[in-house]
């Protein structure tokens, strides 16, 4: 059971954007937590995107559960993909078209700092 618990912190340890940007296939597919301040966000009812920024890059992150404000110190967990398609949250949410051609982070939770 501990080694279990280990092998499982240690597969979710934090990293910091710019090793998942400088290496996006050693990431992709996994579990991965990123600490940083929320600079731009995207949002319709529940579903949206955040730009999370951890002074070493940026990375988009896609949420099921709303967004946080600009300026938020956030941690999240979700998985790496590449090349995912958004296209628009309704017929007046059109997102960055960056977006969509971009890594991004899967949330699949998220604790805010502030």
């Amino acid at each position: 059971m501990i080694a279990v618990t280990t092998l499982f912190a240690a597969a979710c340890a934090s990293t910091t954007i710019n090793h998942v940007l400088a290496d996006p296939a050693k990431y992709r597919d996994k579990d991965v937590r990123l600490s940083g301040k929320v600079v731009d966000s995207y949002s319709l009812g529940n579903r949206g995107v955040y730009k999370l920024d951890d002074e070493s890059g940026q990375i988009w992150v896609v949420s099921d559960r709303g967004v946080p404000r600009r300026g938020a110190r956030v941690t999240v967990t979700g998985r790496v993909r590449e090349g995912f398609n958004l296209g628009s949250l309704g017929d007046q949410v059109r997102l960055p078209q960056a977006i969509g051609s971009a890594l991004v982070l899967m949330e699949s939770s998220r604790d805010a700092k502030d």
